[in-house]
């Protein structure tokens, strides 16, 4: 038996105008998902609880099957653990944006985002000018770099800059412990940016700077049971993002390299579908993470999200159904970590609808709840805790 947990990130949202009420989810074309909701369960789950932030973190930590009020420290140290980064004990990482400011707001959280091939010499120049013995930068993938601080403050209260475009930055500025060393950090990297010839270059171009850096969400290493430990199995995760690859690392899963996944809205899907599909050959477990549907919502932009979906539906959906289909049983559990509304282009608190398909188990419903919000008031099946809900795959009661 062969199982697949896929997250379309950000995949659910809120009944739009411009789509006569209906959500992307609903509007997308998605034959896979619907034959497979048609032969399977479609319900809804809480995934993070309500008193936690829905961010892709502490979510995709519960899908994995890890309470996050239980393992959940900070996105810093899961996205530093992607990047092979050793922590000491004293050591406290923060996930540091390069965003885009004016100087008064926070204009875009990703710096238009930027490549990888332009911001990682950005960032080492800049971690010249601001390291000090106590404190380095790394740089990783596109906007998304890590800030090591050594006995730094785990508990500083810090703004999300994708849910801050807009903000000025004095509300939004760090808050409690460390918040005045944090501020000069920020303020500093803006000094040496905002001129920097790169910088001027974009703006010629008629670009957003990559003239600020920003951290947030830290903490240090939190400590995961080995997923084949909990579940018998040995596993993989096929991803793009640093906080997804980093969970399936601290969770003992193999991190797949795919070559084309870039976390954007031009990522080869149908590279992923493949390499997950190679990967079931090597393992009983296969988890997908698509970072598309999300990136849209937060740029409100309506179509790249229907046509995330679909692409999804198609290529990643598509392979694994027709490649396992008539050679292994295979169970497939299939649920957005939250919803990312296009009205708010911010992460949503609330649930969102799941399917899950058993290959053994097919049974036809003459009148079946589709994968999308529809189920939020048509399903039966309702989970509260959203780390309970990856059972479904490997529960044989």
């Amino acid at each position: 038996m062969k199982r697949i947990l896929l997250v379309p990130d950000g995949a659910a949202d809120e009944p739009l105008e411009i789509l006569n009420n209906r959500t992307p989810l609903q509007v997308a074309r998605t034959p896979y998902l619907d034959e497979l909701a048609c032969a399977g369960l479609v319900g809804t789950v809480q995934v993070t609880p309500l008193d936690m932030y829905p961010g892709s973190d502490a979510a995709n930590m519960a899908l994995l099957g890890y309470d996050p009020r239980r393992y959940y420290t900070g996105r810093g140290p899961i996205e530093a653990a992607a990047m092979g980064i050793l922590l000491d004990q004293e050591d406290v990482a923060f996930r540091c944006s390069l965003i885009s400011t004016d100087g008064k707001q926070l204009v875009d959280y990703s710096a238009d985002h930027i490549t990888t091939e332009e911001a990682s010499p950005l960032i080492e120049w800049i971690n010249e000018r601001l390291a000090t013995p106590f404190r380095r930068l790394y740089p990783g993938v596109s906007y998304r770099h890590i800030l090591i601080w050594k006995n730094g403050p785990a508990h500083a209260q810090t703004a999300l800059p994708h849910e801050s475009m807009g903000k000025a930055l004095q509300d939004i500025y760090p808050k409690g412990e460390g918040a005045e060393q944090l501020r000069q950090f920020i303020e500093e990297s803006y000094a040496l940016l905002d001129t920097h010839p790169f910088n001027q270059q974009r703006r010629a171009q008629g670009k957003l700077p990559a003239n600020m850096l920003w951290p947030w969400s830290p903490g240090k290493m939190p400590e995961l049971t080995p997923f084949p430990h909990l579940h018998g199995t040995t596993g993989a995760v096929i991803a793009a993002v640093d906080v997804i690859r980093g969970l399936g690392r601290l969770a003992g899963l193999e991190v797949v390299n795919v070559p084309g996944a870039t976390g954007y809205f031009d990522t080869d899907y149908a590279a992923k579908g493949r390499y997950a599909l190679a990967a079931l050959q090597r393992h009983g477990f296969v988890w997908v993470h698509l970072e598309a549907p999300d990136e849209a919502g937060h740029q409100a932009n309506v179509e790249e999200k229907i046509r995330a979906i679909e692409n999804f539906d198609r290529w990643i959906v598509g392979t694994l159904v027709e490649g396992l289909r008539g050679q292994e049983p295979f169970r497939l559990l299939c649920a957005p970590d939250h919803k990312t509304p296009i009205s708010t282009r911010g992460h949503a608190k609330g649930p969102v609808p799941f399917l899950f398909f058993d290959s053994q188990r097919i049974s036809r419903s003459p009148n079946p709840v589709l994968f999308d919000e529809s189920a939020l008031t048509r399903a039966s099946v309702h989970i509260e805790e959203g780390w309970k809900l990856i059972r479904f795959l490997f529960d044989d009661a």
